[in-house]
């Protein structure tokens, strides 16, 4: 178990080092984070709505900081390029972000043109049906984009790599609760670059 820990403490400090540097997407995160803890909640009472919390807020917010406002030039801090990191990145790098979310924004489409999405669902009748298809269908989308990258890391760096991968990100708003919560500070007092010591792992 301690080994297991150590793959998903290992996993979190590199995403923070790495992907994680800017204050501004750091406070987004937070918003993220805040936004899936809710989601989380509603899983127990509306699951559709925890799909459009969690992909209209908690993502949203969270790709944002990263596509907007992560420097994505040489990484002096860890020494190396932004495309060394896209290279050795474990979860989603930003070609597999961007086809995940070309997925995301094609599934109001699909369920438009096909109510009954090809005849795999029961037909929706109304506004409010059609939203809360597309609730379960994003939800259904964030659970499937989780195990394909879980198994598929498998094969790639072993089962209790993926596992640890799997557990980080069900972590994530809770992580990043923990260490963004005084972000939003720091960007008040004008850091927009976290000075994060890589010898340190928070």
């Amino acid at each position: 178990m301690s080994t297991f820990m150590d793959q998903v403490h290992t996993l979190q400090w590199d995403d923070h080092r790495y992907y994680h540097q800017s204050r501004i997407n750091q406070t987004l995160h937070l918003v993220s984070a805040l936004s899936f803890l809710t989601a989380y909640a509603l899983l127990f009472v509306d699951p559709a709505a925890a799909g459009m919390v969690g992909w209209l807020f908690g993502m949203v917010t969270r790709q944002s900081g990263h596509i907007f406002f992560e420097p994505r030039c040489f990484d002096a801090i860890n020494g190396v390029s932004d495309a060394h990191k896209e290279a050795i990145k474990v979860g989603y790098n930003m070609r597999r972000k961007a086809i995940l979310i070309g997925v995301w924004l094609s599934l109001p489409v699909a369920l438009y043109l096909s109510p009954s999405l090809f005849g795999l669902i029961e037909p929706a009748h109304g506004v409010a049906a059609y939203v809360h298809d597309v609730g379960l269908a994003w939800l259904a989308l964030g659970v499937g984009g989780v195990c394909f990258r879980t198994l598929h890391l498998f094969f790639l760096r072993g089962p209790t790599w993926g596992l640890a991968w799997a557990a980080k990100i069900l972590l994530d708003p809770f992580h990043n609760v923990a260490i963004y919560w005084s972000s939003p500070l720091a960007l008040l007092r004008g850091e927009l670059l976290d000075p994060i010591d890589a010898q340190v792992r928070h």
